[in-house]
């Protein structure tokens, strides 16, 4: 285990209060499952790009990149060669260069910044995907030749009510998204990567996050928000394979050949008022979220994973047991023609406001077959209707086409260029 892992272990018993032989059987749980954690490996190269089903991991950063004016398309595939070849090694535990950061000519910067040195691979995933603008840029210009290429599901997402998005945090033309277990070891790959893009393509804004928020497998525990609600509860899981064909991976027959076995990424900001949130009493968060805040369950009744009945009557009369306008009917498939997202969101706090409030929330990435039937139907019922909708500000927004994986000797996103 690392030596931060071992501060956070010692920090979080000292913070429960826990004593006498509960701490060793504590710790040994503890280090077995980190370690096991850290030291995950996940494929590279393969039919779908990992960090889609893979087990989300625990920690993120997510960056947005956009092209240099300059670049040609020889340049766009160049650079896409060169970030395969690195997030290959990387993600396998290698330095993202041939050298490493310790060796080489001593003339020239090394190849990667060292960071992640004598770190184990963490269960680091990277995964690429192109903006709308990498096909046509905002006054129509097809820069590389790829206008031809955008798939329809590409779409500018529309200003859903409420939004207060701020331009610094909205679009780009490249996005990577690097998951891992160590926070180091994510950042030393988008670092890395930015490197590496340097002169062709540079961050247009990123993001950190902690504390995954959904479960993309049935071997995870269901996790919970900064709201203090377990989150994701009906999500996708991995294990749910007809689902994933059916609502995750696009397929050819979709119109975009070279998109097949790829998917669609929908990046949110989402902040959270925790200040007023948090003052609101128990009973009304519970009918908010539609769900009960320690258990999970449906307040029709049951357990986390017993399917809610939003028929059932409150026991108090006047009403059903979930209020129709909750975020739980709002966002459930029954209200969405079957619609579901595959969602891989974090928490984040970036500090404070000016006015001293936690600049904190969810930033929300959920992957689909097509967000004109999936994510845009139902951001929009909630945009209007939904009870949660006082306590969040929706300030960030970027929608990706995510590419299948890519074989060894060829690059990621080499179908477009075809």
């Amino acid at each position: 285990m690392s030596r931060r892992g071992l501060l956070g272990l010692a920090g979080a018993a000292v913070g429960a209060g826990v004593v006498g032989a509960g701490i060793g059987v504590a710790a040994d749980r503890a280090i077995a499952g980190a370690t096991a954690s850290s030291a995950a490996v996940y494929p590279f190269y393969g039919e779908h790009q990992a960090g889609i089903t893979t087990p989300a991991q625990d920690r993120l950063h997510f960056a947005a990149f956009d092209v240099a004016a300059d670049l040609d398309r020889a340049g766009l595939i160049e650079l896409l060669h060169d970030w395969t070849a690195a997030a290959a090694r990387m993600t396998q535990g290698r330095p993202a260069g041939k050298y490493g950061p310790a060796s080489g000519p001593l003339d020239v910067p090394p190849d990667d910044t060292g960071e992640a040195l004598d770190l184990p691979p963490g269960g680091l995933t990277l995964t690429f995907g192109f903006g709308p603008t990498l096909f046509t840029t905002a006054d129509g210009k097809d820069r590389f030749g790829l206008a031809s290429k955008r798939p329809e599901a590409l779409v500018d997402l529309p200003h859903f009510p409420g939004d207060a998005l701020i331009d610094q945090l909205t679009g780009g033309d490249l996005c990577v998204q690097a998951c891992s277990e160590d926070p180091q070891v994510a950042v030393h790959a988008i670092r890395n990567l930015s490197r590496i893009a340097f002169g062709r393509a540079s961050i247009r804004w990123s993001q950190l996050g902690f504390g995954r928020t959904s479960s993309t497998s049935r071997s995870q525990v269901t996790p919970r928000n900064l709201f203090g609600f377990k989150d994701g509860t009906a999500n996708i899981k991995s294990e749910d394979t007809a689902v994933v064909e059916d609502q995750v991976w696009a397929a050819a027959k979709d119109g975009a050949g070279w998109m097949a076995g790829g998917s669609y990424l929908v990046a949110r900001k989402i902040r959270m008022v925790i200040e007023t949130w948090d003052r609101q009493q128990l009973g009304e968060q519970e009918r908010i979220v539609g769900r009960d805040k320690g258990e999970g369950a449906p307040l029709s009744g049951g357990t986390e994973f017993t399917e809610p009945n939003f028929l059932a009557l409150a026991k108090s009369g006047g009403g059903t047991a979930i209020d129709p306008d909750s975020h739980v009917r709002l966002a459930h498939p029954t209200s969405n023609n079957g619609a579901q997202l595959l969602r891989r969101g974090y928490n984040f706090v970036d500090g404070n406001d000016d006015l001293g409030r936690l600049n904190a929330g969810l930033f929300f990435i959920a992957f689909q077959r097509d967000p004109r039937a999936q994510f845009i139907p139902i951001q929009t019922r909630l945009a209007k209707n939904d009870l949660m909708n006082e306590y969040l500000r929706h300030v960030g927004s970027a929608v990706f086409a995510v590419p299948p994986g890519a074989r060894e000797g060829s690059y990621i996103g080499a179908g477009l260029f075809a």
